[in-house]
């Protein structure tokens, strides 16, 4: 059963290489970025109080994060067909949570895929998104974050044997047939 953790910075292509392995291998994509979006749409308690994170450019904190993952988690289609979990951890702190969480719930995470782009090609392809949470400020304080929180999630993945770098900087196409290879090996 294949589990993933998709790892790298805003505008790498997690979401969309997610949704590609998602649709032809038939596994659930858990983005949290897009059940915060959701959930701020709809102005949840967990939306409001994470609006004001995601405006600013910040993580939303763990303890609005922890429950709505195992919740998710533990639906049928990812205990039945695996998950690909795009968006979490992004700090060491999660990633020992999931860790532990996987434990609890008996599920084994196959490997963390990050993928790698250069700083000024993430700038680039952020500002062609055109999403208004993607303005100069939110771009740099997010890279910012990236860099201090979520590269020690990578080096916390490398140091488990559990990381698998991919260079994000290629087409769409060709990120998406390595990514086919990590499912099917």
């Amino acid at each position: 059963m294949t589990r993933l953790i998709f790892l790298g910075p805003p505008g790498a292509g997690k979401g969309t290489q997610a949704q590609i392995l998602s649709e032809s291998h038939h596994i659930p994509h858990i983005s949290t970025g897009d059940i915060l979006r959701a959930a701020v749409e709809q102005q949840t308690d967990l939306g409001n109080q994470a609006k004001a994170y995601m405006e600013r450019g910040e993580l939303v904190p763990d303890s609005l994060l922890l429950d709505l993952i195992r919740d998710r988690l533990t639906q049928r289609d990812a205990t039945e067909s695996g998950w690909i979990l795009d968006g979490f951890p992004r700090n060491v702190a999660q990633a020992e949570f999931l860790d532990h969480l996987l434990d609890d719930i008996q599920q084994k995470c196959k490997s963390a895929i990050s993928l790698e782009v250069p700083d000024q090609q993430l700038i680039d392809r952020l500002h062609g998104r055109g999403r208004s949470d993607d303005g100069d400020e939110t771009i740099a304080r997010r890279l910012r974050v990236y860099h201090d929180l979520t590269i020690p999630v990578i080096d916390y993945y490398r140091e488990r044997g559990r990381l698998i770098a991919i260079n994000g900087n290629s087409s769409i196409e060709a990120v998406a047939a390595i990514l086919k290879k990590v499912v099917t090996s």
